[in-house]
């Protein structure tokens, strides 16, 4: 990794890939980090150094042509951009074009391109929960884990991981080979969370009720957003380095973080205020 390297990330905007490009900025060995996103702004600007420069393009990854203009001259994809839904409030047939066939597009790019190195972020949603709701507990990449994903959101990434999966080890037009990972992250939190931030909100506007849904004996594991954006910093280096040993894996996202209720995680986080909990 002795030349300078452009990066690219794409939903750069976004919760994770605003972190992701702040700490790219802060690697030597990068010279450049293009964010492309469809709510492109100019903040994440702020995070240039002397030796590293930020250009932000507002794209959508289902436009392949714009996305292929973005793309070229990259030599790493970290590829965030993904519409998130945890409500079934989005029409499946939307969700499915950008988190499955922007995904595809992206792959696609960079087989064209010879772009060698994806990282691509998915979710624990894709794993589950399942059609009959059973838990996980202390899974690890390796827990069998089976039946129908729930969410059609779980459904989407769970395709695109698919895609990412398969996509390792194809051929690139310079003859080269595509090497591929994944990050797969469970509840994020941090700064500029916008769920925890609305769940503040609401319970402010309430007088202190924080409403919760989850059963007594759930247990969640929450990570904090600037550690899943060094894994994905990480991920992204030791893919070039040890491609052998990354490439085609799958890897969860945790960090110290304490397991426990979710609507203790939120609590904690919302500490100093006096808070009921409803179920």
């Amino acid at each position: 990794m002795g030349e300078a390297l452009i990066y690219l990330v794409t939903g750069g905007c976004g919760f994770i890939g605003e972190h992701i490009v702040e700490l790219l900025c802060e690697q030597g060995y990068v010279s450049e980090v293009r964010v492309f996103d469809s709510l492109a702004g100019e903040e994440v600007k702020k995070f240039a150094t002397a030796t590293t420069c930020v250009t932000v393009m507002k794209g959508d990854i289902r436009d392949y042509a714009l996305l292929l203009s973005a793309m070229r001259g990259v030599h790493v994809v970290i590829h965030t951009a993904a519409i998130v839904d945890y409500t079934d409030t989005v029409p499946f047939r939307e969700m499915k074009a950008v988190n499955v066939a922007g995904t595809e597009n992206v792959l696609k790019a960079c087989c064209t391109l010879s772009i060698p190195y994806v990282v691509y972020t998915s979710s624990i949603a894709a794993v589950g929960p399942n059609t009959r709701q059973e838990p996980m507990l202390r899974g690890t990449e390796d827990t069998k884990y089976s039946g129908e994903v729930e969410l059609p959101y779980g459904k989407t990434k769970a395709m695109a991981e698919k895609l990412v999966l398969e996509a390792n080890g194809k051929e690139l037009s310079n003859g080269g080979k595509l090497a591929t990972c994944i990050i797969c992250p469970n509840t994020v939190y941090g700064e500029k969370c916008l769920v925890l931030k609305d769940l503040y909100t609401s319970a402010k506007a309430k007088g202190g009720v924080l409403d919760y849904l989850d059963p007594e004996d759930t247990e969640r594991n929450c990570t904090y957003v600037g550690n899943v954006a060094w894994m994905h910093v990480l991920a992204a280096q030791n893919l070039q380095l040890k491609p052998d040993v990354l490439a085609g894996q799958v890897y969860y996202s945790y960090d110290d973080t304490p397991t426990r209720k979710g609507f203790l995680v939120r609590y904690q986080l919302f500490y100093g205020y006096k808070y009921t909990f409803i179920g």
